[in-house]
């Protein structure tokens, strides 16, 4: 006995075999211990905990050795059955993370080592009436380990579903659907596979599929035998009868080949020679030009077909249900076209992960997720690095997302070698094969990846050779065909598809008139920690240049664990796997609670169904022009709420439904008195886009992005230094008064290696006082940094009252060939701050090259509910484009108030705490008010995987000069 071909059918267990199994550990435990399947031990056991490496093997071994020790899980239980009569017994394993070893009452019956596919085995012959054994055993290592190293936690168990089904002697084997649409109608094609009746004669048994409420029959394909040639004659006793065989049959099968002109004689004879035949146990089914809706990620369709298989006796011996899509993929020149229409690929890469189980994620879970992302815009998911469970396809097949599944091929630390390896040929085919053959009936995959970061071999090609024979309805990815050469690697991908392009290579590759296929990029906009700036950026040259399609965000969610459930979330190195990648695996754009990260709202934004393209002048004059960004829907799902953004609050809000508006279209809206009256003296317009109807991934009036039309912004206007000019600012308010900050608590792009420490390169982390010289109401400071270069920081301070500042700021850096983090003022209030409000950019966290969707207004928020806590501590929280900012709470009101637009980053931790714990839950709980106030501010940028801030958003100038108020006032 062995594993089972893969198919795409989707049976129902007649017996569950999830919860209590009975557990060891080899060869650490010999003893049984229970244990509830789903089950993950290494999210359990001390003595083989999760292990997080991004490239390297977590072992010193080279392909194909097996290390030792080698941890074995043996999972064993009873079951009691009644083995029916005339039936099949099933034993399905939907993942074991592993080799995985089957036994049945002793009997050997199976292994399998694709990890993230399911595994099915005939046990018929090895189980008994009454009570039976099943044992597997999930080693950790084997040959296929390497090609499993897939950026993420080692973990081992099994992870999905354990059941049983029956199905009689003769059944259903497979079901391919082809549900193709062209033309506004829809073409299907079913092909059903049997087994048990591919040895019969004649064609006895029926096979009748139902869908769009028609049915239709065809018979089970019979045996065919192929002909023989006639022997000849021995007896030469009379002349032979002719048999009519014209002269020149032998001619027939290459001259029909070759296309060859064939004579008038044979013409009859070749009209019916070597007829297609349909394999044996088969019934293919076709229906053409049907009235169905197609299906898109916008307008996700689906119809019910129903397959049954009926005896020669008119019953009905076995059955299945699917759900099908009418949808047609293909490339035609630089463009993926669904349902002959260039779409933009907004998607995400996503991995199984729930910080409690580890890699066992349950369809509760997997719908939060797509919920999520759909009330995010995201329209596309990357399966990084493996086929996911069924269940999740099911729901992107009825949410809508555009699916590139992805093989569970990933030999990142040997990429120079398994590809071109060939004891791993079979192994690559196989994994990329029984992807295809459970996953081909789903209208949400629209893209099959050969699997990710193992070089490039004919290994690769091999496996792509299959897909496109048994396949040619969806193109290939593979980005290692093209990462060295974007012109390069046909054979194995019909996408170009690098990592971390640069926009100056996007840009070139679309002017270059030898590219020939669509860039859709695999892995961009890299999010570890406070990251993702240029995502606009990118935006920009995916809807401007040709030949650019969109990409995968590195990516969906933090995979930092919490086995124990305290909120401790942890990452590489926390369970003492070394060595290890630390928190490399910390690049989600969702924290691992599913709260989504500032940089999801910037995504929201730029992905939404609208963009609006008119400006202030023609929002004054009354009508708003917005632009349907959809590709295949109206606007009728949506609603539009408008409010004017004033420096006292929102105002004048209204509803208004989305005008119709055809897919690609720009419409204008007449904008109603009451908002139109409010736009003199506004800061901005705010159009907000709502959901109208209830949806499985959300409810009636979910808000899916929000944007604006800003107006010229005055500047305030301060008053003249008038006052008395104190040297220093001291208020019983102020626990360290303003004084000059150079220094953010790192980022990890900050720290990226290719920046070369530059930062750190400055020593603006230590402003030492070096001279002090007053000068009438002047005070110069001369600081001097870590490593010598001296720094000067200028300041005029008036007097305009008790507790109220004008302050006049001029700081020169040193001429050291760096750029810097921040440059502004830094000051400390007294215990009792507990509420921030302020005008400038915000609700969330924004930076100079990630605020596109960020939003112009007046905000409110407490100030323990202003930080982000990245998991990793680091520069966090800060809002731009701040012209006023009032701090409340018991202890008074603190005024700010800048002629210059600020940074404003208002905090209950420092700089330095934040750089001195490695994990967030480790910042003690504080109620002191830590607020900075910046002329300039870097960006976040991606730089430890892609591109760094871009220049315009870099600190390169040699001086600033700015002017603001403070003003501070003490309860009672």
């Amino acid at each position: 006995m062995k594993r089972l071909p893969m198919s795409a059918l989707r049976r129902v267990p007649d017996i569950v075999l999830d919860g209590t199994w009975e557990f060891r550990l080899l060869p650490y435990e010999q003893e049984w211990k229970r244990v509830e399947v789903p089950d993950l031990w290494t999210m359990r056991e001390k003595a083989d905990p999760p292990h997080y490496l991004n490239i390297a093997m977590p072992f010193d071994e080279v392909p194909p050795a097996v290390p030792n020790p080698n941890p074995t899980g043996v999972y064993r239980r009873t079951v009691d059955l009644t083995p029916p009569a005339g039936r099949r017994i099933i034993l399905h394993v939907g993942a074991a993370e592993g080799h995985l070893s089957v036994t049945v009452n002793g009997h050997a019956v199976g292994t399998s080592t694709d990890s993230h596919l399911a595994a099915e085995f005939d046990i018929t012959d090895a189980v008994s009436s009454g009570s039976n054994t099943i044992e597997l055993e999930v080693a950790k290592w084997s040959e296929a380990t390497y090609l499993e190293d897939q950026d993420h936690w080692w973990q081992s168990g099994l992870s999905r579903s354990v059941f049983l089904y029956t199905v009689p002697e003769a059944h259903l084997a497979d079901v391919t659907v082809v549900a193709d649409y062209a033309a506004g109608r829809g073409n299907l094609q079913v092909s059903v596979a049997t087994a048990g009746l591919d040895h019969l004669p004649e064609a006895v048994w029926t096979a009748r599929i139902t869908v769009l409420g028609r049915a239709q029959t065809r018979t089970v394909a019979p045996r065919s035998v192929e002909p023989a040639f006639t022997p000849p004659l021995t007896d030469r006793s009379q002349r032979p009868e002719p048999s009519g065989i014209p002269d020149g049959f032998m001619d027939l099968l290459s001259m029909r080949a070759a296309d060859a002109p064939i004579t008038a004689e044979l013409r009859p004879v070749a009209e019916h020679a070597m007829p297609p035949r349909e394999k044996a146990g088969t019934a293919v089914f076709t229906l053409d030009a049907l009235e169905v809706p197609p299906w898109t990620a916008e307008t996700p369709h689906l119809e019910d077909l129903l397959v049954e298989l009926i005896s020669p006796e008119g019953e009905i011996g076995d059955t299945t249900r699917l759900r099908i899509g009418f949808r047609r993929v293909q490339i035609e020149g630089r463009d993926l076209l669904v349902n002959g229409e260039r779409v933009l690929i907004q998607g995400v890469n996503r991995h199984d992960v729930d910080p409690r189980t580890g890699r066992i994620v349950s369809r509760d879970l997997m719908l939060a997720e797509l919920s999520l992302l759909k009330r995010f815009n995201v329209n596309a998911i990357r399966t990084s690095h493996y086929p996911n469970d069924p269940d999740f396809l099911d729901l992107c097949d009825e949410i809508g997302f555009y699916v590139i599944d992805e093989a569970d091929i990933e030999g990142h630390a040997f990429t120079n070698t398994l590809a071109h390896d060939p004891r791993y040929l079979p192994e690559f085919v196989e994994r990329v094969s029984r992807m295809v053959l459970r996953d081909r009936n789903h209208p949400c995959v629209i893209v099959w990846s050969l699997g990710n970061e193992t070089g490039y071999g004919p290994n690769h090609d091999a496996a792509a050779a299959w897909v496109r024979g048994t396949d040619p309805t969806r193109p290939l990815h593979y980005e290692g065909a093209i990462a060295r050469d974007w012109h390069a690697g046909h054979a194995a991908t019909d996408l170009v598809c690098p990592m971390y392009p640069s926009f100056q290579a996007l840009a070139a590759f679309s002017a270059d008139p030898r590219a020939d296929r669509p860039v859709i990029v695999c892995e961009y906009a890299y999010s570890q920690g406070n990251s993702t700036g240029g995502l606009a950026e990118y935006w920009r040259l995916f809807e401007s240049l040709p030949g650019l399609q969109g990409g995968f965000i590195w990516e969906f969610k933090d995979h930092a664990l919490d086995p124990d459930g305290d909120g401790r979330h942890r990452y590489g190195g926390d369970f003492g796997d070394e060595p290890n990648d630390g928190i490399t695996l910390l690049n989600g754009v969702v924290f691992p609670d599913l709260t989504p990260k500032p940089a999801l709202y910037e995504a929201r934004g730029l992905f939404s169904p609208i963009r609006i393209t008119s400006g202030a002048e023609e929002a004054k004059a009354g009508t708003l022009r917005i632009r349907n960004r959809q590709t295949f829907a109206d606007l009728d799902a949506y609603e539009l709420r408008l409010q004017a953004e004033t420096e006292t609050g929102p105002a004048g809000a209204v509803t208004l439904a989305a005008p119709p508006s055809a897919p690609g279209a720009e419409t204008v809206i007449e904008l109603p008195d009451s908002i139109r009256a409010l736009l003199g003296t506004a800061l901005a317009l705010t159009v907000a886009v709502h959901t109208r109807q209830d949806a499985m991934w959300a409810p009636a009036g979910t808000e899916i992005s929000a944007h604006q039309v800003t107006m010229p912004r005055p500047v305030p206007r301060l008053p003249r230094g008038t006052g008395t000019t104190p040297a220093e600012v001291r208020h019983p308010l102020l626990r360290r008064a303003p004084q000059l900050s150079l220094w953010r608590a790192l980022t990890d792009n900050d720290q990226s290696f290719a920046l070369d420490n530059r930062f750190l390169s400055t020593g603006f982390f230590d402003l030492t006082p070096i001279g002090v010289r007053a000068d009438g109401g002047t005070t110069t400071i001369r600081y001097r940094a870590a490593f010598g270069d001296e720094v000067v920081h200028t300041r005029t301070v008036t007097a305009l009252d008790e507790g109220d500042y004008l302050l006049d700021e001029q700081v020169t850096l040193p001429d050291i060939g760096a750029d810097g983090l921040r440059v502004g003022m830094e000051f400390e209030l007294a215990d009792g701050f507990d509420q921030a409000r302020w005008v400038g950019l915000g609700p969330w966290e924004n930076y100079p090259d990630r605020r596109a969707s960020a939003l112009l207004g007046a905000w409110e928020s407490p100030i323990d509910e202003l930080a982000v806590p990245y998991l990793k501590p680091q520069e966090n929280g800060t809002r731009g484009e701040v012209t006023e900012l009032l701090l409340s709470g018991p202890a008074g009101t603190v005024q700010t108030v800048h002629a210059t637009p600020l940074h404003m980053n208002v905090s209950r931790y420092s700089a330095g705490e934040l750089e001195t714990v490695g994990h967030w839950w480790e910042l003690q709980p504080s109620g002191k008010t830590v607020v900075h106030l910046d002329i300039a501010h870097r960006g976040v940028g991606t730089g430890l995987l892609g591109p760094d801030t871009r220049p315009a958003y870099r600190l390169s100038e040699p001086e600033y000069r700015w002017q603001w108020r403070l003003t501070l006032s003490a309860a009672g």
